[in-house]
């Protein structure tokens, strides 16, 4: 390599005038140069405007290609990138090592540009020579740097799921994964902009025997929520180094961004031999390419920045009686998710999951404010350190015109039961409450003090109007006790002498949420809420969601809507650390029904209605 040889293989290197130099893979001293060096030229600068693009273009634009001095009396050529002895090159200015290449500059300074973008260059109209400090204390300072980096990695690294792997799971089964763009309320899910099959990036080199830290150019070939199968460029229709990787790590980066941090990049040993010339090759297939924005680490670094803290206190249903809110306090915050702590715990363990845009918690006064029951503390005052959670932090809901023809006690509707999420089932208004939230019981299964009505709003996209199951061919759970089977809405209504709630006060909007039926994604488990687990949407209805937990029966199924704070990209969980539940195996489910599950059958046996046959 050029940095480990010396003073007069460089000078022979530039009489022989080598013009297969890419200096990316074989000059390490020029690549991990200083790019904060001031430049020895005087030549002015010309802005190259942007083209309309989500994603940075890698374009010819004019500008030259210049690799920046190896060390004090050495010179650069701005055509081919060989580093020589400055008294050998050509020309008054040194600004090419021959005759060869001095003519070869205006013919190829287009081509020459992308290999800027590859330097990091900024788009300037002619090139600069740039003066570097010594080799030793060059190579010094890389070393540092490099250090630096890795301890910064260490902190910011994805977290692996141990024993299941995403890709091979994908890959195996030919999946497809909801993208990220499904997800509004998860990291970049409002800010992904265009990135798809064949985004350039450059990443770490696992194909290499170098004792350094290196990198190389891949391209996206396939896409599953935050994960991306890469290919190094150069293995063409060659997949057997293809490789998975979260394109929100920290080892993925934009071209252009080894040559800012001065880290060298280098081919893979497969096919370093497989072409002589890969400036070439690389300024061929760069250009017109996209690659991801500079700022992308920046936005994701900024969309995992979540207001809610620890210590903050607010109101949440309470897990025992889902008629009344309670005290909790925010133990941690992982993406976005709260641990959430009874205050009164001592020894906090009594505590509870769920995303900090859950309509199940509330600003401290909330209750109140609407005339919801709520459970007071016995605690008489705020614990040292515990404070409110401003109310501006939790998740507006719709304004509603109540004074008009609004939803009145005793009318009847289809409701997703909070306790058995794969049930939707009869059910009647019990109570409206302030601020368009309404009380609302489970036919056959109330208790007398009503305190299991649950709280949901009008807008609510789990309330459905009369008749909305048989519509959409969903099986509807009939009260407990109902004998008249099949279950008729018109003789139960008559049977009951109620109405059904209008139509039109019902939540219609449908947005364009772009899931479809056999997508993979990462779900909580509602009954379970600390556990989120590899899942499939199964139905689409409307804006309404079936989503099925991988290993699991379909009884186990849930019903969720499709802008859900519960529902997140694939990847999501290697991105914030939280773990991942893996698929269950076929030869241990029979364990797990009588085990773990039995205890969701048992938080829902008071409320579940007749055994739901599979649905479609």
């Amino acid at each position: 390599m050029e940095n480990t040889k010396d003073l007069t293989e460089h000078t022979s290197r530039a009489e022989r005038k080598r013009r297969d130099s890419f200096g990316m893979f074989d000059g390490y001293d020029s690549c991990s140069e200083d790019t904060s060096s001031s430049s020895s030229s005087d030549e002015s600068e010309e802005e190259v405007a942007p083209l309309p693009s989500s994603l940075p273009i890698i374009k010819n634009n004019g500008q030259v290609y210049t690799y920046p001095d190896g060390k004090s009396g050495m010179a650069t050529c701005e055509m081919c990138g060989m580093v020589g002895v400055r008294d050998a090159f050509y020309s008054k200015t040194k600004r090419f090592c021959s005759v060869s290449c001095s003519r070869s500059y205006s013919s190829n300074s287009k081509k020459a540009s992308i290999l800027a973008r590859l330097q990091g260059k900024p788009p300037t109209k002619k090139a600069k020579v740039l003066q570097k400090q010594p080799l030793v204390a060059k190579l010094a300072a890389y070393a540092q740097y490099q250090a630096t980096l890795q301890n910064q990695a260490k902190t910011k690294a994805a977290v692996p799921v141990e024993g299941f792997s995403w890709g091979n799971y994908i890959n195996s089964n030919s999946f497809t994964a909801a993208p990220v763009t499904c997800f509004k309320h998860a990291p970049m899910g409002t800010c992904w902009g265009d990135i798809s099959e064949g985004v350039r990036v450059e990443v770490p080199n696992t194909d290499c025997s170098l004792p350094t830290k290196v990198f190389w150019i891949a391209g996206i070939v396939k896409l599953a929520g935050y994960n991306a199968l890469l290919r190094y460029e150069g293995f063409e229709n060659d997949s057997s180094l293809d490789f998975w990787c979260n394109v929100c790590g920290s080892d993925i980066h934009p071209v252009g961004w080894c040559a800012t941090s001065g880290k060298p990049l280098v081919p893979p040993r497969t096919i370093q031999h497989k072409y002589t010339n890969w400036k070439a090759f690389l300024v061929k297939r760069l250009t017109g390419a996209k690659t991801l924005p500079p700022d992308f680490s920046q936005k994701v670094s900024e969309s995992m920045q979540y207001p809610f803290k620890t210590s903050m206190r607010v109101e949440v249903v309470d897990k025992t009686h889902l008629c009344r809110t309670r005290v909790a306090v925010v133990e941690c915050v992982i993406g976005g998710r709260l641990r959430l702590v009874n205050e009164e715990s001592d020894d906090k363990t009594d505590d509870f999951w769920c995303h900090m845009y859950s309509p199940l918690i509330h600003h401290i006064g909330w209750s109140r404010s609407i005339g919801h029951r709520f459970k007071r503390s016995d605690i008489t005052k705020k614990q040292d350190g515990h404070f409110d959670a401003p109310p501006h932090l939790f998740m507006k809901v719709k304004e509603v015109d109540a004074a008009g023809e609004f939803f009145k006690e005793g009318m009847k509707l289809e409701a997703i039961d909070p306790l058995n999420l794969s049930a939707i089932c009869v059910a009647t208004i019990r109570k409206v409450l302030a601020d368009g939230y309404l009380m609302i019981g489970i036919d056959g299964s109330e208790a007398a003090d009503g305190s299991d009505w649950f709280c949901y709003h009008a807008t609510s996209p789990s309330i459905f109007p009369v008749g909305f199951c048989e519509i959409n061919m969903i099986e509807l759970t009939p009260p407990r006790g109902y004998a008249k089977l099949p279950f008729k809405w018109f003789d139960y209504l008559r049977e009951t002498d109620s109405i059904a709630a209008p139509v039109k006060l019902f939540n219609k909007e449908v947005p364009n949420h772009g899931f479809h039926v056999g997508m993979k994604l990462e779900a909580v488990d509602l009954m379970e809420p600390r556990l989120v687990c590899v899942a499939t949407v199964t139905r689409i209805i409307h804006r309404l969601l079936r989503i099925h937990f991988d290993g699991w029966e379909d009884e186990y199924d849930q019903w969720v809507d499709c802008e859900s704070p519960d529902l997140y990209p694939v990847g999501w969980c290697q991105l914030t650390g939280y773990p991942l539940q893996p698929p269950a195996p076929q030869s241990s489910r029979d364990n797990q029904s009588s085990s773990s599950k039995q205890k969701k059958k048992a938080k829902s046996q008071q409320y579940k209605g007749h055994k739901k046959n599979q649905d479609s």
